[in-house]
């Protein structure tokens, strides 16, 4: 098996760069995408062969950036829990309701699978220093992969972080500093203090391939539902990679011949206090301007603004899908409504996709019988101080 990687490509202009260098945005200022030699790929990776592969992400790995297995950066994330919850279909009412479980990757969440690529990718081009700026997940994500690397981090996040995030990047080695700030903020000094300090900036989709590690999502759900997609995928939105993994994922698979044209109708969940995608969308807007005094206590939908805006309006639109808002209180309250009902303690942002089915349910835009999956992100377990504070002992 080997990648049949052949070049990037950036999705406002088309103009291609290589793929053996590393690289942030494009000239045009936009992420960079990767692309595949599909029908080269094809003749060793097909849905036959994957019984014989290995059991993590990386068994994709004709359509992955490493170049040879020998490259990767793993510590066995993917192939998360597709989760049946009847107690939970029988709750909401929804007949072919399913979670899948993202903390099962082992940093407790989804930003295993970017981080993995994103850090394998990166050593292999020469990079020795890495730094991100972060809500949270993403963050322990990075540390971890990068000891696994023996990569230095350095990792950029809001002062108001809950403290398990910090500790986890601080127990795997990375240098961290709080910001008083959001994610932008960090952001930006990550982007100024870059090129004086020889890092590589590995923020989401301003390198190439978390989004690849993220599409993988798409891959697995397709094999899990034996090769027929569900009808609505509800997924929380920061940063969007995922939702614009799956999108691209999804793509593939159709080139590959292991699927038809039939797509989900992709959701985009947010927070009441920090929505720019569902403002954007349901003002009918190609780009999402940045959302003034975000505020949420679910870290890691507080996201203001996000370099693939576009990318993920695009998804929504294409698939027949919506975006949705949900209030904190909302999101905590179905948090602990979906582990009483599922044995899944959840992060409140897949909590908040629970919230965000019903309301959808109640507006007539999903059905009882259509198969819908909910992504709960994250493990409960970092927003012990958040969740504390809604849950049923606190009435």
């Amino acid at each position: 098996m080997k990648s049949h990687l052949t070049h990037l490509e950036c999705p406002r202009t088309g103009e291609q760069y290589d793929a053996s260098r590393l690289h942030n945005l494009s000239a045009a200022g936009g992420p960079l995408l990767a692309r595949y030699d599909l029908e080269a790929a094809a003749a060793t990776l097909s849905r036959e062969s994957l019984g014989e592969r290995r059991t993590d992400m990386w068994r994709y790995l004709e359509v992955m950036p490493a170049a040879t297995e020998a490259e990767i950066v793993s510590l066995d994330e993917g192939c998360t829990p597709l989760r049946a919850v009847p107690r939970l279909r029988q709750e909401t009412g929804l007949r072919q309701l399913f979670v899948k479980d993202e903390s099962a990757n082992p940093t407790g969440s989804f930003k295993a699978r970017g981080l993995s690529a994103a850090v394998t990718a990166a050593r292999a081009r020469g990079a020795a220093k890495l730094a991100i700026p972060t809500a949270g997940n993403a963050g322990g994500a990075l540390s971890a992969y990068a000891a696994a690397a023996g990569l230095e981090a350095h990792v950029f996040m809001p002062r108001d972080t809950p403290a398990a995030f910090r500790i986890e990047c601080q127990s795997c080695g990375a240098q961290v500093e709080l910001i008083d700030g959001l994610i932008n903020d960090c952001g930006r000094i990550v982007g100024e203090r870059k090129e004086d300090n020889g890092w590589f900036d590995v923020s989401t989709l301003k390198e190439p391939y978390r989004v690849e590690g993220k599409k993988t999502m798409g891959y697995e759900l397709a094999e899990q539902f034996d090769w027929n997609l569900p009808d609505v995928i509800l997924y929380p939105t920061g940063g969007g990679t995922g939702l614009i993994g799956m999108w691209k994922a999804f793509a593939e698979m159709e080139q590959l011949g292991w699927i038809d044209s039939k797509r989900p109708r992709m959701i985009s969940v947010q927070a009441a206090g920090c929505a720019p995608i569902v403002r954007a969308f349901e003002q009918g807007d190609e780009q999402a301007d940045l959302w003034e005094g975000a505020h949420t206590v679910v870290s890691g939908l507080r996201v203001p603004i996000a370099v693939g805006d576009f990318l993920m309006l695009q998804a929504l639109r294409e698939s027949g899908g919506t975006g949705i808002a949900i209030s904190d209180e909302e999101m905590v309250a179905a948090t602990h409504r979906m582990a009483r009902n599922t044995g899944i303690f959840p992060a409140p942002e897949g909590g908040a996709t629970l919230a965000a089915v019903e309301k959808l349910l109640e507006q007539g835009l999903v059905q009882r019988d259509e198969r819908i999956v909910l992504f709960n992100t994250g493990s409960g377990y970092k927003y012990l101080e958040v969740l504390d504070q809604g849950g049923p002992a606190a009435g």
